[in-house]
C-alpha cells in the first residue's frame, strides 16, 4: 500500500517534465519569434504614437523582414543550430537599438 502515494508524487513531476522536452532548437526559435514580435509591436506602437514618421516605421518593418527572412534560412533545415541563434540576436540587438533611436529622435509624424 505504500506503493500508490509514492507512484502519486511521481506523477506531476512526469508530467512536468514532459512540458520541459523541448530541444534546445526549439527553445531557440522561440525565444527568437518572441523578441520578434515585441519588435514590431514597438514599431506599431511608434506609429501609432506618433514617435515614427511613415518612413521611419517601413525601414524598421524592411529591417525585421530581413530578419524574418533570415530566420527562415536558418531554419530551412529544419532546426537552428548555436551560430545562426546568435546571428539572429545580434540582428535583433541592431533592430532594438534602431528602433530606440528613431522612436526617440526629434522627428515626429504630422
Amino acid at each position: 500500500m505504500k506503493l500508490i502515494p509514492g507512484l502519486l508524487a511521481i506523477i506531476p513531476l512526469l508530467v512536468a517534465g514532459s512540458a520541459l522536452a523541448q530541444t534546445p532548437s526549439e527553445r531557440m526559435e522561440q525565444r527568437i519569434d518572441a523578441r520578434q514580435a515585441r519588435q514590431e509591436q514597438r514599431i506599431d506602437h511608434g506609429v501609432e504614437s506618433g514617435k515614427l514618421t511613415q518612413r521611419e516605421a517601413t525601414r524598421l518593418e524592411h529591417q525585421q523582414a530581413h530578419i524574418d527572412h533570415a530566420e527562415n534560412r536558418a531554419l530551412a533545415d529544419g532546426s537552428l543550430n548555436r551560430k545562426e541563434a546568435l546571428h539572429m540576436e545580434k540582428m535583433q540587438d541592431r533592430a532594438k537599438r534602431s528602433i530606440r533611436h528613431q522612436k526617440h529622435d526629434r522627428q515626429h509624424a504630422r
